[in-house]
């Protein structure tokens, strides 16, 4: 665990256009932040540099979002100019809906990097076109789901997602927000994620891209099918060394509790150093520390820290998958309040959480 969340997540939107207009349903792309109902304000510049001012010399990156586009921020660019003054680096993954030459010419002058998120669409190709010809370093966010899995191992294979961005980084779709759990990759239907993991293992070197997965995805690139080397691969970083800002300033160990107040801190009434060596946060790392003692038969307990304490269903191990699939029934068939409660138990108890390769 860092002394400090060495990456924060920072939501600085409270709303989305791009969500509220359809487009991602329409993508076939479940919104976590349920962007299409979501009507929260945007996060206060003021609020931004009491973050800025409490992390510098601590916090390496901002990787900032929230519900919505944060190149549609109303303080876009005072925004990455803060993180730069407070020596933070700021990134952040867009639709591209609202990406323009004069954003992108901005983005390179502040961000490490910008993701533009994969929606099949004429606006995703002219954001990537604008943020590379400005020499933003670009990468494509990909969810993959059981309705994308074959599109996405196609595009591999034929190289047809564009040669010019830095990095593909795949994101496991997951049932919270607007997110169905009838599109979740389970550990019995791996097949065809299994095919895409084989596929990317023994063409790495051959690809004009860099490849990349969310935290999410580690207990299936830790399975011994596989050549990922074990040090390029990272587990779940909430509260281990990242976090989540909402937009209404509260401190969660990962952005997909966003509606869980179980794992909120408010920093209205706190410091992000005390939020932090909270009891929230501390049971938080108590789901990964205590998750699988024993059972890991791979032994690989500490590099995988048992998946997602927050999202069982997602958990691509089979050790424990009956148990979880219990679990998920309980959580789609319970009203909102005992969701949440139910969740918050099952949390505590069978706790897997996801890693992320980097590369």
């Amino acid at each position: 665990m860092a002394d400090f969340p060495e990456l924060l997540d920072v939501g600085i939107m409270g709303h989305c256009k791009h969500g509220k207009s359809g487009l991602c349903q329409k993508a076939g792309i479940g919104c976590y932040q349920n962007g299409l109902s979501k009507d929260m304000p945007n996060m206060s510049l003021e609020d931004f540099k009491r973050l800025a001012d409490e992390c510098e010399g601590k916090t390496l990156q901002f990787a900032l979002g929230g519900c919505g586009d944060p190149d549609e921020h109303e303080s876009f660019e005072d925004i990455l100019r803060i993180s730069r003054e407070h020596k933070i680096i700021p990134n952040f993954t867009t639709s591209g809906l609202a990406m323009t030459k004069e954003k992108a010419d901005i983005c390179k002058k502040y961000c490490g990097a910008v993701a533009v998120s994969w929606y099949r669409s004429e606006y995703t190709s002219k954001a990537i076109k604008e943020l590379c010809k400005s020499e933003v370093k670009t990468n494509i966010h990909y969810v993959l789901s059981k309705n994308t899995i074959d599109e996405a191992l196609q595009r591999l294979k034929e190289q047809t997602f564009p040669t010019e961005v830095n990095a593909i980084i795949f994101l496991l779709h997951k049932p919270v927000g607007q997110g169905r759990l009838d599109d979740v990759i389970r550990w019995n239907e791996r097949e065809k994620l299994w095919e895409l993991l084989r596929y990317i293992s023994d063409n790495m070197e051959k690809l004009p891209w860099k490849i990349g997965f969310d935290s999410c995805i580690a207990p299936a690139l830790l399975q011994n099918e596989f050549n990922f080397p074990d040090e390029s691969i990272d587990t779940c970083e909430g509260a281990r060394w990242g976090a989540y800002v909402s937009p209404d300033m509260m401190l969660i160990p990962c952005s997909f509790a966003n509606d869980m107040i179980e794992w909120q801190v408010d920093l209205r009434n706190s410091s992000i150093s005390a939020a932090w060596r909270s009891p929230v946060f501390e049971r938080f790392r108590d789901c990964l520390r205590k998750s699988c003692k024993g059972e890991c038969r791979i032994g690989k307990h500490d590099l995988c820290m048992g998946g997602c304490p927050l999202v069982p269903d997602i958990v691509l191990c089979g050790e424990k998958n009956f148990k979880e699939k219990k679990i998920s029934v309980i959580f789609q068939k319970a009203p909102s309040g005992i969701y949440r409660r139910v969740l918050f138990e099952c949390a505590w108890r069978h706790m897997r959480q996801h890693t992320i390769i980097s590369t």
